[in-house]
């Protein structure tokens, strides 16, 4: 998944998100992030672990995170 692949980035109502700068930091984000995990899961692997459980693990990490803004 390359930089044009992100989604379109949307609010809870279905409006778009349409603000370039907003965008353009979305999938900044996103670029790093995919290179943080690609860089995480190459060094695992590289020490033998499992990719089946890399793979969970950084699945339980996001997962995990916790939304701040929560209006509950």
């Amino acid at each position: 998944m390359s930089s044009n692949d992100w989604p379109k980035w949307v609010r809870d109502d279905n409006s778009v998100v349409s603000c370039t700068e907003k965008v353009k930091v979305m999938t900044e984000n996103f670029d790093e992030l995919k290179q943080i995990a690609q860089d995480a899961l190459e060094d695992g692997l590289l020490m033998e672990v499992s990719e089946q459980q890399m793979r969970d693990a950084l699945h339980q990490l996001i997962d995990s995170l916790i939304n701040p803004y929560n209006k509950a």
